[in-house]
């Protein structure tokens, strides 16, 4: 076990987060990633709640882009399911596009065109919550000041992040390993999967620790891919395993971290605690994520 001094608050011990909290949050509803043969996308959502039904987890916010209901209306059902289960939605834009890649202006209209659908099946209750796609907050100061004054201007509070593994990686060497039936690939990814989850946990308590001197209360980035909810009960059980309990969106975000606004213009985006090393020029603790080996398995 490695432990870090912190002067004035002891030690931060890495190798168990006892009393640790974190808050699960699930983006890309209703449609993240490949699909495996014969599995749809209702099939991935209803894996997911039912492993935080039975988890007895707290609310976990999904964060919809309704363009995948314009272009597929029949995956309305996921949207349906999710607060059939007593889950809430919230604000990732229309389609998902990069702030890096469009003006503020466009960015904007990107948000307000998916509220009509957030305002459909919140019925009333809280929707005003914003996840930026990819965490990108844009690459100018110019352009991240102007969004995040639409944001505040309109009653949306920024949904941050600051656990995060790349789920999302996994998700379509599932989908081709699982057509060519290869069960031994499966393994791996299920093995790689829950030992880079493990990593990033050292990781970003490493982060959080450098520019807080404690632990923040965490918020994990998930997608809703087939992968994530196969192995949803495994992580969780990961997660406790390390000590952590788990909370809302709304509670994690009581940390006084998340008032700290880097304000600053970062191509390439990240995490808050990222985004906080960035601005005091401290460097992100070395990590790896298998991306390229992933890309190439059962191709």
């Amino acid at each position: 076990m490695r432990c870090w001094a912190v002067v004035l608050l002891g030690f931060i011990c890495l190798g168990a987060a006892s009393g640790q909290q974190m808050a699960i949050t699930f983006d890309d509803l209703p449609a993240h990633g490949s699909l495996p043969p014969h599995e749809t996308r209702l099939q991935v959502a209803e894996s997911i709640l039912k492993t935080l039904e039975a988890e007895k987890m707290p609310p976990v916010y999904g964060f919809i882009n309704a363009v995948g209901v314009s272009s597929t209306p029949k995956e309305e059902v996921v949207l349906k399911a999710w607060r059939a289960a007593g889950q809430p939605l919230g604000n990732h834009t229309w389609s998902h596009p990069s702030l890096e890649a469009v003006s503020a202006g466009a960015f904007e209209q990107e948000i307000a065109k998916n509220e009509p659908m957030l305002k459909k099946y919140m019925d009333g209750q809280d929707w005003h919550w914003f996840r930026y796609p990819f965490l990108y907050e844009g690459e100018t100061l110019e352009k991240r000041r102007a969004v995040r004054g639409w944001l505040a201007g309109h009653g949306y509070r920024i949904a941050e992040v600051n656990m995060d593994f790349g789920d999302y990686l996994w998700n379509d060497p599932y989908a081709r390993c699982s057509a060519k039936g290869d069960k031994a690939a499966i393994t791996r990814l299920h093995d790689s999967y829950l030992a880079t989850a493990d990593e990033y946990v050292g990781v970003f308590r490493k982060a959080s620790a450098m520019v807080y001197g404690r632990d923040v209360k965490y918020i994990l980035l998930m997608h809703i891919g087939a992968f994530d909810a196969r192995m949803l009960p495994e992580l969780l059980a990961l997660y406790r395993a390390r000590g952590f309990s788990f909370i809302s969106l709304e509670e994690a975000e009581k940390d006084p971290a998340y008032a700290d606004d880097p304000d600053i213009g970062v191509r390439g985006g990240g995490a808050q605690v990222e985004l906080m090393m960035a601005k005091k020029k401290l460097r992100f603790p070395a990590n790896h994520k298998p991306d390229k080996e992933l890309e190439k398995m059962c191709r």
